[in-house]
Parts: structure tokens; C-alpha cells; sequence
């Protein structure tokens, strides 16, 4: 038997996990001041640095079945990884059909599968750095919007594709999509360059000092809002059927949870015998894929759908891209430079520069939504410097493999940890193998796109529904009856919204009679969860407020960091137990070598790196202050462990 958490206990043979009383456990901040409350009046904790770590990791965990560190069984493990497989894939196989028509594959569907196969195959390598060297998150990578609008704008300079019917030739048609192909990989590539440096330099750790629950609030939130518009699109295509899938996910993931279904297992010592099962605790998003794709099929083979494509409904049909099922080759293994040498533009370049900076902010909202939902603690700088600069090597990867876009954390499988409970790192590195698998055998890739839309509108609006959820969550560590915060948030939210709203409805609204300038900038403020989270990070640091009103005192004590006016015992207890509640996001391996470097604790994405300590105090010789004093009078900033500036 192991341990899966301290709320569930999961046998490794049968996968049977039984409840422990912690289902309706409450992760939040008055539990963890209730376990201080036998602390000594001068409010010294306990000593033992592990006992320590150990309560709050176990409290985290309470919220998961499968924790950041947890094996699932193997034969769990791959239903598990399957699934996060079946949530990104209308995400990623969105990218390549929309850009084929400006990448003039419109007949070319075997280019077309060979491009799919391209996608899948960098966004399975990707996710599986991501998750091992990186972040170390369970959090998948793969092709993103963000890249789509300078994309267009790159193609549109070109004009019309060659097309048939203009007497073209296949080889003119194919030069064609090279060259354009071509020039997107270069954009990509060397725009990509400027987050690696931001990343492994320590920029984005050192910006980290100044955010806050109500910075990260708006951020995370307008994830979910902003993408709204796209899972209502691929609904809409038909509501019955969406709404079918959304009201099995909700019936399977929050009424039929605690309800396992007896299965037979085998195991050494038990022989063949029954065991309960929890299918529909860990299974909800692919039962309701697989149900209501089913639908599809049977209403498409006796015609319930109808055959002409203005009808209402013709979408929701399985047997739309049998052409490119067709075209697909059976085993196609992508490679570097496969469309040929890249080329560079100095536009393209600065153009898409705006996606990757808005794509950047939005992986650091989605890196503290995944670590809350996953049951593990905050990212600290080091694990985030690493995060953003290994998602620059994959938009890098995506540009030398040709995929015509780049790399991104995926929202909706942050959305299916919360629903599934599963936040193991295993799962998604198998997912990761699954995605390249795909992207080899190219029949198999192509089969899974004849999943119909309105089945994948109905899976985005319940997973984008809890990433809107864990961005709100956070304002629980704010005093919500602070003018000050209720102003904040409000402002944040509603500019994150009202604005990219107008950009996209008037893009011409920009215009400082520079296109390149232009075109960054609306891809900029189109950005929503960019547009909210600098305002909320701006007016958190400058309008006057105190620690415990702007939920600092909360946030970092969640997490057991101590002051910087607190006796030297203390501190160095509390980053003893830092250092041992944050060991998932240490390196794989080498980490007996790392801690032995002195020059490794400078260096922004090791592991040992303690973060810049901005001390205003030493930098501008002022006197020590009272605590009272610089509680009420201060707004202190604070670096990756919480000690304050």
C-alpha cells in the first residue's frame, strides 16, 4: 500500500484508493493558523525544520488524490496521461488547420498531415523538458494563439497563394508554403531568444519580488475569461451535444466522485478478486469525450446530422476530415530543418515579439494556478527563471522543427488537474511520450481529429470555468473589506476585459505610423490576462497599503516563510523548511553536486539560488524601523522567500 496523500491511500496492483476522510478538507489560511495555535506566546515554531515541512505539504495535498510527487499505478498512469492527451488536443490541432489556408495548404492536405504530425511531436518534447528540467510542474506545453495574430500579419505581406485553379503547379504551390513556412521559423526562433535570456538570466525571478495575490489574481482569472469566446465557438457548432458532455463531466467529477464502481483485479497475494475502482473521481474528461464522441458518430452514420454544410449542426459530424486521415502518412518522423533553412526578417522578428512577452506573462499566471491545483507550493524564482526559460528553448524547438508557431503553457489541462485531482508529474511526462507518438504515427494523429468540435467546446467550458475559479481563489489571502483591494481587483478585472475587447473590435485604433510598433502593441493590449495583470501588479505597488491588508502576511506564512525583523533562529529555520517544502522543483538529479557549489546559489535557475534581496533600508541608509512602524507605514516588497525588502 502506498501513500498517495495524507487524505487517500492508493494500492499500487488493484489502483484502489480509498478516502480517509479528508475529501472536504479546506486547504486555506485559518487551518493552518489553527495548527499554530499551541505555539509558545513568543511565537517561536517548532524546531524540527522536517516536522514542519512535512504539515505543510500534507496540507497542500489534502486538495489532490495524486500529488506533484505521486506514481499512480501504470495502468492509471496511462488512462491518466491519455486524458490531459484528449483535453490539449483540439488546442493543438486548432494551430495547423487555421493557419493552413495563409500557409497555402488549402490543397495540400498530405503537407497539412505532415505539419500536424510536426506540432505533436514538438509538443510532447517540450512538455516532457518542461516537466523534468524546468518547471517541474505537471503542466503541458504546446502550440499557442498567442502567435496566430503576427503570424497573419507576417503571411498577409505575401498576398495570395498559387492555387490550382490559377493554373499552379504542385511544386509552385509547395515553394510557396516552404518559403513561407520558412520565414515564420525565423521569426519565431529568434524572437524566442529574448525569453531564454529574461528567463535564465533571472529577470522575470526578479520581478517576482513585487507580486502578489493581487497581481496574480487578474492574471490568472482573465486566463479563463479571455478564452471564453473560443470554447462558446466550437459549442456552438451544436449546443445539444455540448451540452451533453458538460453535464457528464459535472455529474462524473462532482456528484459521482465518491461513488468507485467494483471492478476485478489481479495482484500476487489476492489472486483474481474485486476492488472499487474511482473512475469517474479520476476519469471525467475522457468518459465524457469518448460518450460524446460516440453521439457523434451515431447521429453522423444515420444521418441525424445533416450533409449540407450551411445546416445547423453539420459540424458536429466525425467524418469532416477524412481527407486528411486519408493523406496522412502511417510513420513520418519530423526532424529539424525539415521545410528548410530558416529566414529572418527584421518585422516578422519584432512582430512576433509582442506573442512571445504576452505568452510569458500568461505561463507565470498559469505556473501558480497548476502548483495550487496540483497540491504543491508556489513556484519559487529559481523554478519560474527555469520555467520561462525552457518554454524559450521550446519555442526555439518549435521554430527549427517547423510547427509555424511556438510553445505555451496549456490552460485547459491546469483546468483538468482541478477537476481530476491528479496532480502527478509522472502523468503528464507519459502524456508528454504520447504526444510524440502521435506525432510519428501520423494515422493515428489523424484519426483523433475527426473528434467533433462541439465535444471539445464542451470540455474547454468546464476546464477554463476552474481556471477562473483558482485565479479568484487567491483573493482569499486579501482583506476582502479593504476599499483599497475591492478597488484593485474590480479595475484589474475590467481592464483586462474592456480593453483587449475594443483592440480586437478597432485594431486600427493603434496607429503611430509605424507598422512594426503597431502591430506589438495590439498584440500587447489584445492580450487580456497581460492587460489585467500589469494593472493589478501596478496599482498593488504603488497605491499605500499594508502587509496584512494586501494579503502578504497570509501568503507567505501559508507557506512557512518568516519575516526579515524576526530573530536569526527563526529565519534560518524557516528557510531550512522552505528549502524542504519547495524539493519538487529541485533538479531530477545532481542535486548532492549542486548544493555543493558555492557559485551555483548566484546562478538565477539553480535550484540553490536564494533570490535578490532588494533592500531599500541598506540602499538608501535608513535606520531600522519598528515592526509596528513598517507594517503601517511601509508597502514592502519581497524577494522569492518571502523576505521582505
Amino acid at each position: 500500500m502506498a501513500t498517495a496523500n495524507n487524505g487517500f491511500a492508493a494500492n499500487e496492483e488493484g489502483g484502489k484508493i480509498e478516502s480517509n476522510g479528508h475529501d472536504e478538507a479546506d486547504v486555506g489560511y485559518q487551518k493552518h493558523r489553527e495548527s499554530q495555535s499551541d505555539l509558545p506566546p513568543d511565537g517561536h515554531r517548532v524546531n524540527d525544520a522536517q516536522a514542519q515541512a512535512d504539515a505543510i505539504l500534507n496540507r497542500l495535498k489534502t486538495v489532490v488524490t495524486y500529488g506533484i510527487e505521486d506514481n499512480p499505478p501504470w495502468h492509471t498512469t496511462i488512462i491518466l496521461a491519455f486524458q490531459h492527451f484528449l483535453t490539449m488536443f483540439s488546442g493543438v490541432l486548432a494551430i495547423p488547420l487555421i493557419l493552413s489556408s495563409s500557409l497555402c495548404l488549402s490543397e495540400a492536405p498530405g503537407t497539412l498531415a505532415e505539419l500536424i504530425g510536426t506540432i505533436f511531436f514538438v509538443s510532447g518534447l517540450v512538455t516532457l523538458l518542461q516537466s523534468t528540467f524546468g518547471i517541474r510542474l505537471p503542466i503541458v506545453q504546446g502550440g499557442t494563439f498567442t502567435f496566430l495574430l503576427p503570424t497573419f500579419a507576417i503571411l498577409g505581406i505575401r498576398g495570395d497563394c498559387p492555387t490550382k485553379a490559377a493554373n499552379a503547379t504542385d511544386e509552385e504551390i509547395h515553394a510557396e508554403f516552404r518559403s513561407r513556412i520558412q520565414e515564420i521559423q525565423g521569426a519565431v526562433m529568434v524572437s524566442s531568444v529574448v525569453q531564454v535570456v529574461i528567463g535564465f538570466s533571472g529577470m522575470m525571478g526578479f520581478l517576482l519580488q513585487f507580486i502578489g495575490p493581487l497581481a496574480i489574481a487578474p492574471t490568472i482569472g482573465l486566463i479563463g475569461l479571455s478564452l471564453f469566446k473560443e470554447a462558446a465557438r466550437q459549442a456552438s457548432v451544436h449546443w445539444g451535444i455540448s451540452w451533453m458532455v458538460m453535464i457528464i463531466i459535472i455529474l462524473f467529477s462532482q456528484y459521482l466522485e465518491r461513488f468507485p464502481i467494483p471492478c476485478i483485479a489481479y495482484n500476487r497475494s489476492k489472486k483474481c478478486h474485486v476492488t472499487k475502482f474511482p473512475i469517474f473521481k479520476l476519469f471525467p474528461i475522457v468518459l465524457a469525450i469518448l460518450i460524446g464522441w460516440l453521439f457523434s458518430y451515431i447521429f453522423t452514420v444515420t444521418n441525424v446530422f445533416p450533409t449540407d454544410p450551411e445546416a445547423y449542426g453539420y459540424g458536429a459530424r466525425t467524418d469532416l476530415d477524412e481527407g486528411i486521415l486519408t493523406e496522412a502518412p502511417w510513420f513520418d518522423f519530423p526532424y529539424p530543418g525539415q521545410w528548410g533553412v530558416p529566414s529572418v526578417t527584421t518585422a516578422g522578428t519584432l512582430g512576433m515579439l509582442a506573442g512571445v512577452l504576452a505568452s510569458m506573462v500568461e505561463s507565470v499566471g498559469d505556473y501558480y494556478a497548476c502548483a495550487r491545483l496540483s497540491g504543491a507550493p508556489p513556484p519559487p524564482a529559481h523554478a519560474i527563471n527555469r520555467g520561462i526559460g525552457m518554454e524559450g528553448i521550446g519555442c526555439i524547438l518549435a521554430g527549427a522543427w517547423g510547427t509555424a508557431n511556438g510553445t505555451t503553457s496549456y490552460s485547459e489541462n491546469i483546468g483538468a488537474i482541478g477537476i481530476t485531482k491528479v496532480g502527478s508529474r509522472l502523468v503528464i511526462q507519459v502524456a508528454a511520450c504520447i504526444l510524440m507518438l502521435v506525432g510519428v504515427f501520423g494515422k493515428f494523429g489523424a484519426f483523433f481529429s475527426t473528434i467533433p468540435d462541439p465535444v471539445i467546446g464542451g470540455v474547454l467550458s468546464t476546464t477554463f470555468g476552474m481556471v477562473l475559479a483558482v485565479g479568484i481563489s487567491n483573493l482569499q489571502f486579501v482583506d476582502l473589506n479593504s476599499p483599497r483591494n475591492l478597488f484593485i481587483v474590480g479595475f484589474s478585472f475590467y481592464v483586462g476585459i474592456s480593453i483587449p475587447d475594443y483592440i480586437q473590435t478597432n485594431p486600427e485604433a493603434i496607429n503611430t505610423g509605424n507598422a512594426t510598433f503597431d502591430q506589438v502593441v495590439v498584440v500587447l493590449l489584445e492580450t487580456s490576462m497581460f492587460v489585467g495583470g500589469v494593472v493589478g501588479f501596478f496599482l498593488d505597488n504603488t497605491v499605500p497599503g499594508t502587509r496584512e491588508e494586501r494579503g502578504l502576511t497570509k501568503w507567505r506564512d501559508m507557506y512557512g516563510m518568516a519575516d526579515e525583523d524576526e530573530d536569526a533562529d527563526l529565519v534560518d529555520a524557516s528557510e531550512e523548511v522552505m528549502e524542504l517544502t519547495l524539493k519538487s522543483y529541485d533538479m531530477p538529479f545532481g542535486m548532492s553536486y549542486i548544493k555543493k557549489w558555492k557559485w551555483a546559489r548566484y546562478v538565477p535557475f539553480s535550484p540553490t539560488f536564494k533570490g535578490i534581496n532588494l533592500n531599500l533600508k541598506k540602499v538608501f541608509g535608513c535606520k531600522s524601523m519598528s515592526r509596528k512602524t513598517k507594517k503601517e507605514n511601509d508597502i514592502p516588497m519581497s524577494d522569492n522567500e518571502g523576505n521582505v525588502a
